[in-house]
């Protein structure tokens, strides 16, 4: 009896320790199985940063200057050729204006002649077609001169808008400086519209130059060695052309 007790004595303690071990190992078991879903999603939220690309040969980066250079001086002188064009509208403008201005003098000098009654002729056939002979005659001349438009001096020749040729000369010479004055205010109008277009394809023109030297610059720069490239801000709104200050006659009408 003494014995098996002895024995049963000397046996728990070893039967606890063997128990509390496998006790750890179960619990640093169970702790490893449930950080490593953790871990492994962290590892797969965490962005793959590739490598850096390579940087392009030395020869495509030559070639691609040559390019651009090439399109930059076509582009200048697309520019240079659209500027040229809007000078001279803007030239033809000025000079619009000018004959309209003309023509506007003349016809306010005739302002109050319609108060004053026509002179009296003796109403024959050879007067009538006297009045008609000088009607045509000066609607001719002020064709030629650029003062009458073709549309104009057809409705003369063809008695249509006002045009009687039974009136008396006065009355005609008045319809005519009118005339003059009216197709002088549309041509001026024309030549206004076509500065306008000259204008906005020479500013388009010239912001599309500015790009592409600004662009031709950087792609030098980074073939040489050594150099730092500039930054793609070609389009940027400091490189834009600035409209220049233009003067304008006053809007007719």
């Amino acid at each position: 009896m003494n014995t098996v007790l002895s024995q049963f004595l000397i046996g728990v303690p070893t039967a606890t320790a063997i128990w509390s071990l496998l006790l750890v190992l179960a619990l640093t078991g169970l702790a490893v199985l449930v950080a490593r879903p953790e871990r492994d999603q962290a590892t797969e939220l965490t962005p793959v940063v590739p490598p850096p690309d390579d940087p392009p040969p030395v020869a495509d980066l030559r070639r691609y200057a040559e390019e651009v250079a090439v399109a930059a001086a076509g582009a200048a002188q697309t520019a240079r050729r659209h500027r040229a064009a809007w000078l001279a509208a803007q030239d033809t403008l000025d000079r619009a204006w000018q004959a309209y201005d003309e023509a506007e003098t003349t016809a306010r000098r005739f302002v109050g002649a319609g108060a004053l009654p026509s002179p009296r002729t003796p109403r024959t056939p050879a007067e009538y077609a006297g009045r008609e002979r000088w009607l045509h005659q000066e609607a001719v001349a002020a064709h030629w001169r650029g003062e009458l438009s073709v549309e104009r001096l057809r409705d003369v020749f063809a008695h249509r808008d006002g045009w009687d040729p039974r009136r008396h000369p006065v009355e005609h010479e008045v319809m005519l400086a009118r005339a003059v004055r009216e197709d002088r205010r549309a041509a001026y109008r024309a030549a206004a519209w076509r500065e306008r277009v000259a204008w906005r394809d020479a500013e388009l023109a010239a912001e599309a130059a500015r790009s592409l030297a600004v662009e031709a610059y950087a792609a030098t720069q980074r073939v040489r060695p050594g150099r730092v490239p500039l930054p793609r801000t070609a389009t940027s709104a400091a490189t834009r052309p600035t409209r220049a200050t233009r003067w304008h006659p006053a809007r007719v009408g």
